[in-house]
């Protein structure tokens, strides 16, 4: 996934992304297409181990995972982590998203244990967002963090076949449907990742646009 070197005259550098899932990979080269990275995957450079993600936030999670590949290549590294927080719950399942309902529980598992947790509870207190924090190294060391959110409710059930996780019972009041209900230029448009993605392409333009001017 390479990329010319454009309005910044500069030539394109390698930009390792933390992640083994193709779609999420698409997802950030389209969002990063007009700048001059060449996107790589981990497996593309032969990084398959998993990374241990023992931090207390997402973003402490998504800059443990770029640094141990920074550590690895010395090169600049993209990361992320993200996951569901609902008001009610105090902000669970939160940075344990993916873990909700224990090992070896299945997104249905995972929905069904959360619509348990909030059974009774009436709509207007069921407010949740999708979080995502993406933390970016660059090649000297020096990083930054950028967070993207999606707001919207817990519904009283399952919704929807277009998303996978906790989608379909994820309610956004503006466009009167689950995520998982509509097609994905909607989602990404507003998704936690979308807006993440775009704060970072915007800071990593800026840096890239004050280098062409030094």
């Amino acid at each position: 996934m390479k990329a010319d070197t454009g309005k910044y005259g500069i030539k394109p550098f390698r930009l390792i992304a933390a992640t083994k899932n193709k779609g999420k990979l698409e997802e950030i080269a389209q969002l990063l297409a007009q700048l001059p990275c060449e996107l790589v995957s981990m497996e593309q450079i032969g990084l398959v181990d998993d990374i241990v993600e023992s931090g207390s936030t997402f973003e402490e999670n998504a800059l443990i995972k770029a640094k141990s590949i920074w550590k690895v290549t010395g090169e600049a590294v993209l990361a992320d982590d993200s996951g569901l927080e609902v008001d009610y719950l105090d902000g669970a399942p939160g940075i344990y998203s993916a873990r909700y309902g224990g090992d070896g529980a299945t997104d249905t598992d995972k929905n069904r244990k959360l619509l348990d947790a909030l059974k009774g509870v009436p709509a207007d207190k069921r407010s949740a967002r999708f979080v995502c924090a993406i933390a970016l190294i660059f090649e000297d060391g020096s990083d930054l963090s950028v967070r993207g959110v999606c707001e919207g409710y817990i519904a009283a059930e399952p919704a929807g076949s277009n998303g996978f996780g906790y989608d379909p019972l994820f309610y956004v009041p503006e466009f009167g449907m689950t995520i998982a209900q509509m097609d994905s230029d909607i989602k990404n448009s507003i998704s936690h990742r979308g807006n993440a993605l775009r704060k970072v392409a915007k800071e990593l333009e800026r840096i890239l646009l004050e280098d062409t001017v030094k």
